[in-house]
């Protein structure tokens, strides 16, 4: 007994030494430039031959390269198992946050091979940045002739849908002897993500119809805030960093917004634009497309927590997206915001496998620091990799900017009241002072614009979406336009995309908190987690902000910016995580723990009638979620991918091309159009941590 009472100990102190020991060098012998070996998959599935148009000038330059660097097993299970402590309330490490250097000591890469590889990359020509704290990551820059001479592959000009870009056609190779420390680089392309900002879209609507726009008024009626703000939680004292690759346009617009909507009231707010500077390379960006998204997300952040200091933390993109590179900076510095809003989205299979490890591994460190991160799951349905065509033809997918186990994905909702014919109960026939008109909470149901959806189908006289005589194949809406949301497919592995989606992917493995009567036996991880309204238009709602630099701001609030999508229900999250922190007089880190939790009790193994979204006279009083039942998130496609199409021109989605198996429905408890649901602010706050 004594005996194997000695092996055990020795064990547990040779796990304890191999977390918070000295890291363990990988990079062990001579460098061989003659033996060479592949490094992870970072080819674009645009960059093929049909797109080429010839190699990119030896000049060009490249800049903001990311080297992911590789930790041991060990020590990536070490990690996993510090964070799953770090959100258990019975662990001696529950809120015990690391900080950058902390993080970097324990589980970044052996600074011995941070070294070897800091020289090689000098010695081939390339400006080699500082390593940031967390040594998860080495930053350089160089030209497309230097990028082929060290890592043996050519940047190839494209035309790809009559857009310009530029990409590596086949994957880096790198000296056998330097590969064991590094996973891939993240990208040599130019490929950006999309925001999760949808202009109203009237072309199928009927006009003289009266219109319920939302304001933040609105948005404290309907979610319960009120109640919050008149006990003095708002946000004081916390911050919010949403991060872009653009400037606002004008940043007197947010205070003109807090004005006209009754938010200067909260004194303490306060809007600060900044580009983090860090080991990484964080250029002003300017003013570009994404500059509505900017100030929209830094408004709506600042109306769910209207005390808060509300940051825009943004870079210019180079061969990384400039909202990374605020967040690498933001994480690896002294002063990092308790809470992150990202409002952009990408399809997992074109960012290929090591741009999705790279993103979980930055979503990764800022969790172990106590970040609470929001991402928008996307505004393209169940087809993600498809953008926002009328012709999704790549099946089912998700967004990889939102499918790490690491971050709370934002999916989007309707209002019902309108489907139901019963707009009158739910808002006033007049606007207060600051324009409110929503009377209380309003039955939701997933946002859909397509004519897949079952419930516009139906509003439009339709039996069915699909077939010859369905809505889609009649002059119903062909469009992707819809909240998204599904399993996570191609984290890993290697996708290629020429009209259907093939390769190797495989999706994020299912965390363990997430467990909730209706979350599928898929074995992955499902997103979205939560979701919020984000229509613009369909039923009559979608919401308002003010861009001076698109539609100005005088006059009536009606006549301003409008807009709808994940990109607002993701900073609008983020408040409520705010506020969530302010009352638990604390950072909480990865959020997903506790709502699945508190999920799992308000539904049970079977659901609660009494928190459905749809109940007559409203969800009860004391629910934290609202569970969403009714409509789906499906959309339109063509093809033999995950498309049913029995007859017609124009299929919808589909869990089984032989039959129809919507992609996806609203169900009880977790869907994959709403994840766990909406919710009572109120009620969250007062039950979080109990």
């Amino acid at each position: 007994m004594r005996a194997m009472n000695f092996r055990l100990l020795v064990v547990v102190f040779a796990l304890l030494a191999q977390d918070a020991g000295a890291a363990q060098r990988l990079i062990t012998s001579p460098i061989d430039e003659r033996v060479l070996v592949p490094l992870g998959n970072n080819v674009r599935p645009e960059a093929a031959p049909e797109n080429d148009r010839g190699v990119l000038a030896d000049r060009f330059p490249l800049n903001g390269i990311t080297l992911l660097l590789r930790r041991p097993e060990a020590k990536e299970a070490a990690l996993e198992r510090l964070m799953e402590q770090q959100t258990d309330r019975s662990s001696p490490n529950y809120h015990r946050w690391l900080t950058a250097r902390e993080f970097g000591e324990r589980f970044g890469a052996a600074p011995e091979d941070v070294k070897a590889l800091r020289e090689w990359l000098a010695a081939k020509g390339f400006q080699v940045d500082p390593v940031g704290a967390g040594r998860r990551t080495i930053t350089f820059s160089g030209t497309a002739g230097q990028v082929r001479a060290a890592f043996h592959t050519e940047i190839r000009r494209l035309n790809v849908h009559g857009a310009k870009h530029f990409a590596n056609l086949t994957s880096p190779q790198m000296p056998a002897a330097l590969a064991p420390a590094v996973i891939g680089i993240v990208s040599l392309n130019d490929f950006m993500p999309r925001t999760d900002r949808i202009k109203p879209d009237y072309t199928f609507l009927k006009f003289g119809k009266t219109w319920h726009v939302v304001v933040p008024e609105d948005l404290a009626t309907i979610y319960n805030l009120d109640p919050l703000f008149a006990s003095g939680l708002s946000g004081e004292g916390q911050t919010i960093a949403v991060l872009e690759d653009s400037n606002v346009g004008n940043p007197d617009d947010w205070s003109t917004f807090r004005k006209a909507f009754g938010l200067s009231r909260f004194h303490k707010g306060s809007l600060a634009l900044v580009h983090p500077q860090g080991a990484q390379a964080c250029d002003d960006p300017g003013i570009n497309g994404a500059e509505s998204d900017a100030t929209l997300n830094a408004q709506w952040a600042s109306a769910s927590a209207p005390n808060a200091a509300i940051i825009v933390a943004s870079c210019r993109d180079g061969v990384q997206f400039g909202g990374f590179l605020a967040m690498e900076n933001l994480i690896n510095g002294e002063d990092v915001p308790g809470v992150m809003s990202l409002s952009y989205s990408h399809g997992e299979a074109w960012i290929g496998e090591v741009g999705n490890r790279y993103i979980a591994s930055l979503y990764q460190q800022a969790a172990a620091e106590g970040v609470s991160i929001f991402v928008s799951a996307g505004d393209e349905g169940p087809a993600e990799n498809d953008g926002r065509g009328d012709k999704p033809i790549h099946g089912i997918s998700v967004s990889g900017f939102t499918s790490t186990p690491y971050n709370v994905s934002v999916g989007g909702t309707d209002f019902a009241d309108t489907y139901f014919g019963k707009a009158a109960d739910y808002w006033n026939s007049s606007n207060t002072k600051f324009h409110g008109s929503a009377k209380s909470y309003i039955p939701e149901f997933p946002w859909d614009d397509s004519c897949a959806n079952g419930p516009l189908a139906k509003s439009r006289g339709y039996a069915r979406s699909y077939g010859a005589d369905g809505f889609c194949n009649h002059g119903g809406p062909l469009t992707s336009v819809a909240g998204s949301g599904g399993p996570s497919g191609c984290a890993t592995g290697t996708a290629s995309i020429r009209g259907v989606v093939s390769g190797s992917c495989k999706g994020y493995r299912q965390p363990k908190w997430q467990r909730l009567v209706g979350v599928p036996n898929d074995r992955v991880r499902d997103v979205p987690d939560v979701a919020l309204f984000a229509a613009n238009g369909l039923w009559g709602h979608y919401y308002l902000y003010c861009d001076t630099a698109e539609n100005g701001c005088t006059g009536e609030p009606s006549n301003w910016s409008s807009a709808g999508g994940t990109s607002f229900g993701t900073p609008i999250w983020a408040g409520f995580q705010a506020l969530i922190d302010q009352n638990a007089g604390g950072r909480q880190g990865n959020p997903n723990p506790e709502l699945y939790r508190l999920a799992a009790n308000e539904y049970g193994a079977h659901g609660n009638k009494d928190c459905n979204s749809s109940r007559k006279n409203g969800p009860d009083a004391a629910c934290v979620f609202y569970d969403v039942t009714i409509g789906d998130n499906d959309v339109n496609c063509l093809g033999q991918f995950d498309c049913f199409l029995p007859s017609g021109t124009n299929g919808v989605l589909s869990r089984k091309a032989t039959r129809y198996k919507p992609a996806f429905r609203a169900a009880t408890g977790y869907d994959f159009p709403t994840g766990i649901g909406t919710v009572n602010v109120t009620n969250l706050v007062n039950a979080w941590g109990r």
